[in-house]
Order: structure tokens, then C-alpha cells, then sequence
């Protein structure tokens, strides 16, 4: 009898730590997958501006308070000022520099605006303005802007006055546009997709390049598109603009 006891007993025992180590293997497992969860996956999105704040951006070649780019509600909007001091311009750029990236904008341009978005910005205080470095996707109204009268490649979802758009995918003055740009120096290719239409594809280096330079204004500029890693940005032409849903994924 004692020895069915603890027969009975050892029995007991053994399912009891079985049990045991199956529950803590179990939550091994449930920690397990919370951490994996937590670490942050590649290609993530970056968020530069959702409507809540300016953090992520400054003023080209200042460090100074952001002036003239007001939130009003989920946009950025640039609000030119009445009285410019000569030579001051408010072009807004990231902190931080990207060499291989998608961006992805909305933008608003007022009736008869101009504005535009770059990439490959050198803030380092040797250049006076964005464009003197940087290339540019423009933001324009088609219509009613006469830098549209001056060839198609300089209108909306242009590398400006390099390569024209496919087509004029834009919506009416008033309306919301999404420009989502990719940049990728790994495999030489660029593009501009306009409200869901790739309107412009171009290489970044080589000989096809250089003949697109060699026919464009930036033709002997010596800064110009010389830097594959740069501040991302968007232009004060002199027109009320407005952006929002600013958002960048790094690419490898």
C-alpha cells in the first residue's frame, strides 16, 4: 500500500513539473514574440510632418525659429510675407540628410503658385539657396503659372527643367496632389509619381545623365546635384503652399 502511495505521489510529482515547464515554456514563447513585436522592422516609415509639430524640419541655412509656415490644421502652409527683407527667403528642409529613400508628400498650390520639393540639400551655409544644390520635383499650378508656358518639363511632377512629365496628372487648384518620389543610387533610377501616375523616371548618374545636364539651365553650376546625400525640401517661391502627410521610408 505505502508503495502505491508513493508511486502515486512520484506520478503526481512528474505531471506537476510537466506542467510546469510546459506553462514557463509557454510564457517564454508569449515574451518571445511581445520583443519581436517591439524591435523595429526595416524600411519603416519616418513621419517628418503629420499636422502635430515642426521638429523634424528648420529653415534652409538658419537655425532660427521656423517663420512664415503656419499648422493649420493637418497642413503645412506657407504664407508669404508682406514685406520681404531683401534677400530672405523661408525655404523649409529636414534636419536630417537621406541618400536612398521614398518620399511621400500631399501638397495644395494657391491659383497661379509655384513651389517645389527637393532632395540632395546642402545646408552647410556655402549655398544661398536650396536649388543651387538640390534637384527638384515641381509643385505648380499647370494653368495659370506662366512656368508652365515654358516647357513641360517644367510643370507639375517635373524634375525640374530636366524631365517633363508623362502626362499632366494634376488636380484642380484647390484640391489635394500626392507626389511620392524615389531615389535610389544603388540601382541608378529616380522617379515621380504624381496622384498615382508615374510621370517621370530618370537615371542619376552616367552618360544619360549627363546629356540631360548638359541641355538643362543647371548646365555649369558647380553644386548642382553634386550630393547623394542631402536634406529633403520644400520651396518658398512666393507662394501660398501647402503640404501635409510628409513621410519618408530609407531604402538599403
Amino acid at each position: 500500500m505505502k508503495k502505491l502511495v508513493l508511486i502515486s505521489c512520484l506520478t503526481a510529482l512528474t505531471f506537476s513539473c510537466k506542467d510546469k515547464a510546459t506553462q514557463e515554456t509557454k510564457e517564454k514563447e508569449i515574451t518571445a514574440e511581445n520583443t519581436i513585436k517591439k524591435v523595429p522592422t526595416k524600411n519603416e516609415w519616418t513621419v517628418l510632418f503629420d499636422g502635430s509639430n515642426l521638429d523634424n524640419l528648420k529653415l534652409y541655412g538658419n537655425d532660427n525659429a521656423i517663420e512664415n509656415w503656419k499648422i493649420e490644421g493637418d497642413a503645412l502652409v506657407f504664407h508669404p510675407p508682406t514685406n520681404r527683407p531683401k534677400d530672405t527667403h523661408y525655404n523649409l528642409v529636414s534636419k536630417k540628410e537621406y541618400t536612398n529613400f521614398v518620399l511621400s508628400i500631399d501638397w495644395k498650390i494657391s491659383e497661379g503658385g509655384n513651389s517645389g520639393i527637393f532632395w540632395g540639400i546642402k545646408d552647410d551655409g556655402t549655398y544661398g539657396q536650396p536649388y543651387e544644390t538640390g534637384l527638384e520635383v515641381q509643385v505648380l499650378d499647370n494653368q495659370k503659372h506662366p512656368d508652365a508656358k515654358n516647357g513641360t518639363d517644367r510643370q507639375a511632377g517635373a524634375l525640374y527643367d530636366l524631365v517633363a512629365p508623362s502626362k499632366d496628372a494634376t488636380k484642380p487648384v484647390g484640391e489635394w496632389n500626392t507626389t511620392v518620389i524615389t531615389i535610389n543610387h544603388n540601382t541608378n533610377k529616380g522617379s515621380s509619381v504624381l496622384n498615382g501616375v508615374t510621370v517621370a523616371e530618370f537615371p542619376l548618374e552616367g552618360e544619360e545623365w549627363n546629356s540631360l545636364l548638359e541641355n538643362s539651365k543647371f548646365n555649369g553650376w558647380d553644386g548642382f546635384a553634386k550630393y547623394k546625400t542631402g536634406k529633403i525640401g520644400v520651396q518658398d517661391h512666393g507662394d501660398v503652399v501647402s503640404y501635409r502627410n510628409i513621410k519618408i521610408k530609407e531604402l538599403n
